[in-house]
């Protein structure tokens, strides 16, 4: 029981790494505010964690919206009482791969919009209140892609380093508050994401196994377990890092 008595939020929580990530915390007996745009998905993994005895509410959000970003984390205060730990994961990927002259502007800003701005708002709305209360951890979810450059996915790339930034930046800013921040860098999942940009391209699953040293792709549940252990007091002494879960693959 890492978090018990801890209160977590979860972004893009109604599949692959948001939801192990809600089951997660929830076993580790945090109750959850789980959110989404995929509202079926988002009730989903409120209920499978009410199914084991937690306690956890859904509240459907766009995270490229400030509102709704703001109702979130109000809708979760109002519930819970506090917000301890904010797991930013809510993100989407290109299923092709386009040269970088060739994306057109709406493409750009749809990314940008969402894995970057988005997981700005979240920071936004969230410090406040881990301010007011004395401290909070903060995890934003980035990718092996935000640690390198990859032909026709410059979009992507750029919002994953963006995200390293908005991290590393937010660590230094609010250290002395008491609040940590990092990142998770995922490397290839086995995730509904993963899936749709496989069922696209015929070779990208052999190609993603052959990414990491350990011949595999991972599972949403092995990043869930290292964002658990970053919000966690065993963690207490990290802050401004960024963490690989890729199979050695950025090695």
């Amino acid at each position: 029981m890492l978090l018990e008595g801890k209160v977590a939020l979860v972004t893009g929580g109604s599949s692959g790494i948001g939801r192990a990530a809600a089951l997660a915390f929830a076993r580790e007996g945090a109750k959850v505010a789980v959110a989404d745009v995929d509202i079926r998905g988002g009730e989903e993994t409120a209920r499978l964690i009410e199914d084991t005895g937690g306690d956890a509410i859904f509240v459907a959000t766009d995270v490229s919206i400030s509102s709704q970003v703001a109702s979130l984390v109000s809708d979760c205060v109002g519930r819970f009482g506090r917000l301890d730990c904010a797991f930013n994961n809510a993100g989407i990927t290109v299923t092709t791969r386009t040269l970088m002259a060739d994306l057109t502007e709406d493409e750009f800003d749809r990314l940008i919009g969402i894995n970057l701005k988005g997981v700005w708002l979240c920071m936004k709305s969230e410090i406040p209140v881990m301010i007011q209360q004395g401290g909070g951890v903060i995890v934003n979810t980035s990718s092996t892609a935000g640690l390198k450059g990859s032909r026709g996915l410059s979009s992507y790339v750029a919002s994953k380093h963006g995200v390293i930034g908005l991290t590393k930046s937010a660590a230094l800013e609010y250290a002395d508050k008491g609040i940590r921040v990092n990142a998770v860098c995922p490397g290839p999942i086995r995730t509904p994401l993963t899936e749709a940009v496989m069922a696209h391209n015929a070779n990208a699953e052999e190609l993603y196994e052959s990414r990491a040293p350990m011949g595999r792709m991972g599972r949403p549940e092995e990043v869930a377990e290292a964002v658990v252990w970053l919000c966690s007091d065993a963690a207490s002494f990290v802050t401004g890092h960024t963490m690989n879960v890729d199979g050695g693959g950025s090695a």
